[in-house]
């Protein structure tokens, strides 16, 4: 395995390409010209083998995608304008009329939606299990299963897969794997290590980390991504862009010790909610009072930021009032930049559907970012006392 230092910092980086610059250019062209016929026919006939145009590769792109590959622990790595395109395409390469894919559930809500909505027009069927158990996974796989879906851990209610078990009982069936990484980073989970084939994140996240910009990754061999590339990637137009990739790279240079910042308070919001008397439940993949706590031992190495917890609470207006609180906790989806960010459960619920017997009407997820732990706590206690009606 590289260094992660040469990774994040040298790479991919032909500085003497670029005048010495430390920072890489934004290479922004669409197309790149030839000297001789054969020089262009050689990469028309191979998009994949150098720079035709910026659709496809892209330096700028190039330099990200090298780095995204070595931390992913993969061969090879593509980079899309969003995670959502990225997940699209990695499913998309991999069924046909016809096929069958086995998912967790409760998956993202695009990803839900491509496999309810969009795939079953093409005739692809999707059955949806709680992927706690590899037994599950047995029961499902059928003759025209050809991918399983994954999400470990799942971005709310945070349940693991077994993704060695996983990744073997797929592969005696000749089945391709999918994750969704985006939580835990290559950095404190290595899908490709324990057999998926296809790792996706969403680098919109953790990689960004400054809520600027969005992307998506796919790592997995040199023969899955140049499949991918061919097709999906370049057909879809879902490349992300020089500059967005050029922030992507900066956000790099920083993730190790962002994560290391993060995980710290994470673990101190995660002490104080757990000793709030109007805290029911909280779940985190590395708190010792998590179902699932040998597992995320094992095979992840962190975990950082995001806390799912259920509140004592029997109103909509009493969860409410407690957002709505919040002084410098925003409101708001997504993770991974340096502010710290809740959603209540119920934002996605009809108020006259409320029922305060349902706990997960009673769930938010909060997302610990940047900021110093006591200043964040100090926040959630005004807003959970604020919260009384």
């Amino acid at each position: 395995m590289m260094d992660l230092s040469y990774i994040l910092n040298e790479l991919g980086e032909d500085r003497a390409q670029y005048f010495n610059a430390i920072s890489p250019p934004i290479v922004q062209t669409s197309n790149f010209s030839f000297d001789t016929v054969d020089e262009m026919r050689s990469a028309l006939a191979d998009e994949m083998s150098g720079f035709l145009y910026s659709r496809g590769l892209n330096p700028t792109v190039d330099i990200l995608r090298k780095k995204l590959a070595a931390l992913d622990g993969a061969e090879d790595a593509l980079v899309f304008n969003s995670g959502a395109a990225a997940i699209f395409a990695a499913v998309l390469a991999n069924v046909k009329s016809g096929d069958h894919i086995v998912s967790v559930d409760h998956p993202y809500s695009w990803v839900r939606h491509m496999f309810d909505q969009i795939l079953p027009r093409f005739g692809v069927s999707t059955s949806y299990i709680d992927g706690t158990q590899i037994e599950n996974f047995e029961r499902a796989i059928l003759p025209h299963t050809t991918l399983i879906y994954l999400e470990s851990p799942n971005s709310w209610f945070l349940d693991l897969q077994d993704l060695r078990a996983v990744a073997e009982l797929a592969k005696s069936e000749g089945i391709i794997t999918v994750i969704d990484n985006s939580y835990a980073t290559p950095l404190y989970q290595r899908p490709i290590e324990m057999g998926i084939d296809i790792s996706m994140q969403t680098a919109t996240k953790f990689i960004g980390g400054h809520s600027d910009t969005l992307g998506g990754v796919l790592a997995g061999s040199h023969e899955m991504m140049r499949k991918i590339f061919l097709s999906e990637y370049n057909c879809v137009g879902s490349g992300i862009q020089p500059f967005n990739a050029w922030l992507l790279l900066r956000g790099l240079r920083t993730l190790p010790m962002r994560l290391e910042r993060i995980s710290q308070s994470t673990v101190k919001v995660l002490e104080f909610l757990k000793s709030n008397p109007m805290v029911e439940e909280v779940i985190f993949p590395h708190d010792p009072d998590f179902n699932q706590y040998a597992l995320a031992k094992e095979q992840m190495s962190g975990a950082a930021g995001l806390i799912s917890f259920f509140v004592h609470m029997d109103s909509v207006m009493q969860i409410e009032k407690f957002c709505n609180s919040l002084k410098h906790i925003r409101m708001a989806v997504s993770w991974g930049g340096h502010e710290s960010l809740i959603i209540p459960k119920l934002v996605g619920l009809p108020r006259e559907n409320f029922d305060p017997n349902d706990k997960t009407h009673r769930m938010l997820r909060l997302y610990v970012g940047l900021e110093e732990a006591d200043y964040l706590i100090s926040d959630i206690q005004q807003a959970l006392d604020n919260s009384e009606i």
